[in-house]
């Protein structure tokens, strides 16, 4: 028996090489590869806790599948998951696995540039601040705004604690009042754009009194 193994031993291994060969070559026939930009999103955000920044945005993914299929393939159809679910405040370096990554059935992950992210996390927390309303424009010859009235005139602002620290108030949206001659009562949006914040509610009342002026 232990003669049926040895025998030609060199030819037997040579075969296995070659058929070894083979298989990868005939698998590997019609498979190309892509490198495609994907955006991170994160994933068992803590409630108590906020990102600051994270130290990139996106990151290049490079797959491998038949040529057919991945001619369609768009940065879409790839998502990259950071999993903050034991993320506490400071910073920290997390790392991107292939198993982070979900894609289209048929497709594998080749490589993963970079293959960590820094994030920076805070305590997030909540305070009431004023409603500012802002107008834009002149009411009509002969008259002035006589009185402007918010309701509510402060509103509940959620954040990050190192936002909240320089935040005293929140603006409306513009109204205009370019010749303008009588009182006007509108709905405003709260506007929070370029501020990691939320607000109890979205919309304020907007009262803006206009009064001829004395003659």
């Amino acid at each position: 028996m232990k003669k049926l193994f040895t025998e030609n031993l060199g030819l037997k291994i040579s075969a296995v090489l070659i058929s070894l060969f083979l298989w990868f070559f005939v698998t590997s026939r019609g498979q190309s590869e892509i490198t495609i930009d994907v955006p991170l999103e994160f994933k068992n955000i803590p409630a108590d806790i906020g990102i600051v920044n994270t130290s990139i945005k996106t990151v290049s993914v490079t797959v491998r599948g038949h040529e057919r299929p991945m001619k369609s393939v768009k940065a879409s159809d790839l998502r990259v998951y950071v999993d903050l679910g034991k993320a506490k405040k400071g910073e920290e370096v997390l790392h991107i696995s292939k198993d982070d990554i979900k894609l289209p059935y048929a497709l594998s992950v080749i490589n993963i540039t970079p293959s960590t992210v820094k994030v920076k996390l805070d305590e997030t927390a909540s305070k009431k601040v004023p409603v500012r309303a802002v107008l834009i424009g002149e009411p009509m010859d002969g008259f002035f705004v006589a009185s402007l009235k918010v309701e509510p005139k402060r509103v509940l602002v959620t954040g990050l604690k190192s936002d909240l620290k320089k935040l005293s108030f929140v603006k409306t949206e513009s109204l205009d009042i370019t010749d303008s001659n009588k009182p006007i009562t509108q709905e405003l949006n709260i506007d929070t754009s370029g501020a990691q914040i939320t607000t109890e509610t979205s919309l304020v009342t907007i009262t803006v009194k206009i009064m001829e002026k004395s003659k």
